[in-house]
C-alpha cells in the first residue's frame, strides 16, 4: 500500500465540532418524548434509523440500530414514506440516493462528519486525473458528489469484500481512511492500493500504547478494533509477531463486533471504537464486561442528535436531505455495487 502524493487541503479546518448539548431528563421525561416519537413516526408513517453512536435514549426508540452497511439496507428496503435518519449526513444523503421517493429527516444538520470532510470532489478528480487507470473505491464516510466520482463504494464491514472483487492488476484508490486502507491492504494481500491520507477525527485517538495497557492489566481478554482507528497499523504488526495474541485481536465494524461477541466464548473484551456502542453491547450481552480502549471517544457530529430534535423534526417535517438528481443518479451506481457485495 502506497499514500496518495499529496496530503489533504486542511480538511481539520472544514470542519467545526459542536459542543455536546447535557441532557438532564429524568427517565419519565425520557419515556415521554419515546411516547411521542412513536406516535409521529405512526402518523408519519416514519422509519427511524440510528446508527450505534447515537445517545441511548435515541437508539431505544429506532425501529433499527446498526452500521452504515446495514442501515443503508433497511432503508432501501423500507415501506416508510419518510425516513427519519439519526446519524450523520452521508448517511441520509446515502438512504435519499437509495430512496429518492421518499422524504429523509436528519433531526440536526449539524451532524456531519470529519471523515466525510477529509476529500472533496474537486481534490478526487485531480487525484484520477494523476491515475486514470485505477479503480476509486470511496469508503461509506463520504459525501454524495464524491461516490458519484467513484467506482465502488463500501463500508468497514466489506471493504475487504469490495477490493477483492476488483482484478488484481488494477491500481485502487483508497479514500478518505488510510487507517481502514491499511487494514485492507493486510486482509487482502493487495500491494497496489493508494491510501488517501484522511481518517475520522475520534478513531484517530485511539493509540497503540492504549491497547497495550488493557492487554497488560487484563491478559486474557479480547481486543475488537475500528479499522479506523489509529493503531491499526501497530496492532496488525503486533499481532503478526506475537507481540499481541494474534489469535484475540480482531478488526472489525461495529456489527462485526456484535456477531463476534455474540459466537465467542471470551467473558471480558477491550472495545476500540466510539464509546455508544457500548449501550448496545451492554443491552445484548449483559453477564460479558467491556473496556473502551479509549473512555474519550466520543463523537461531538452523532450526539447532535436529541430527542427533542426528533420530535421537532418530524412535527415540521425539516430538516430534509435531498441529493440533486445527477449526482444521485451517479453515486447510486458506487453504492449498488456495494450492498451487491454485502
Amino acid at each position: 500500500m502506497s499514500s496518495a502524493t499529496a496530503a489533504p487541503v486542511s480538511f481539520e479546518q472544514r470542519y467545526t465540532l459542536p459542543v455536546i448539548e447535557t441532557v438532564d431528563d429524568t427517565a419519565e421525561e425520557i419515556r415521554r418524548k419515546q411516547e411521542r416519537v412513536r406516535a409521529l413516526c405512526a402518523e408519519r408513517n416514519a422509519i427511524l434509523l440510528a446508527h450505534h453512536y447515537q445517545r441511548p435514549e435515541v437508539q431505544e426508540v429506532a425501529d433499527a440500530v446498526a452500521d452504515s452497511l446495514k442501515l443503508s439496507q433497511s432503508a432501501a428496503k423500507t415501506n416508510a414514506d419518510v425516513i427519519v435518519f439519526c446519524g450523520v449526513h452521508f448517511m441520509a444523503e446515502t438512504a435519499s440516493i437509495l430512496c429518492p421517493d421518499k422524504v429523509v429527516l436528519l433531526p440536526d444538520l449539524r451532524a456531519g462528519c470529519s471523515l466525510a470532510a477529509a476529500v472533496t470532489p474537486e481534490e478526487l478528480r485531480q487525484w484520477k486525473e494523476k491515475l486514470p487507470e485505477a479503480v476509486v473505491v470511496s469508503y461509506i464516510n463520504t459525501s454524495a458528489a464524491v461516490k458519484a466520482e467513484s467506482d465502488y463504494c463500501c463500508t468497514s464491514a466489506n471493504a475487504a469484500k469490495v477490493v477483492s472483487a476488483i482484478p488484481a492488476d488494477r491500481t485502487i484508490l483508497f479514500l478518505p481512511d488510510k487507517f481502514l486502507a491499511s487494514v485492507v491492504a493486510r486482509q487482502t494481500g493487495r500491494s497496489n492500493i493508494v491510501a488517501y491520507p484522511g481518517y475520522c477525527h475520534v478513531h484517530k485517538t485511539i493509540r497503540p500504547e492504549q491497547v497495550e495497557e488493557l492487554i497488560e492489566n487484563h491478559p486474557d481478554i479480547e481486543l475488537l478494533l475500528h479499522p479506523e482507528c489509529g493503531c491499526v497499523s501497530s496492532c496488525m504488526a503486533k499481532a503478526m509477531d506475537g507481540t499481541l495474541p494474534q489469535d484475540r485481536t480482531f478488526f472489525l465494524s461495529t456489527e462485526g463486533m456484535l456477531r463476534h461477541i455474540g459466537d465467542s466464548q471470551a467473558n471480558e473484551f477491550a472495545v476500540g471504537t466510539e464509546l455508544g456502542i457500548l449501550h448496545q453491547l451492554h443491552k445484548k450481552f449483559p453477564e460479558r464486561t467491556f473496556h473502551p480502549v479509549n473512555s474519550n471517544a466520543v463523537c461531538a457530529f452523532m450526539k447532535t442528535i436529541t430527542l427533542d430534535r426528533v420530535i421537532r423534526s418530524l412535527e415540521t417535517m425539516t430538516p430534509q436531505v435531498r441529493v440533486p438528481e445527477e449526482i444521485a443518479r451517479k453515486a447510486r451506481r458506487a453504492i449498488d455495487r456495494m450492498l451487491e457485495l454485502a
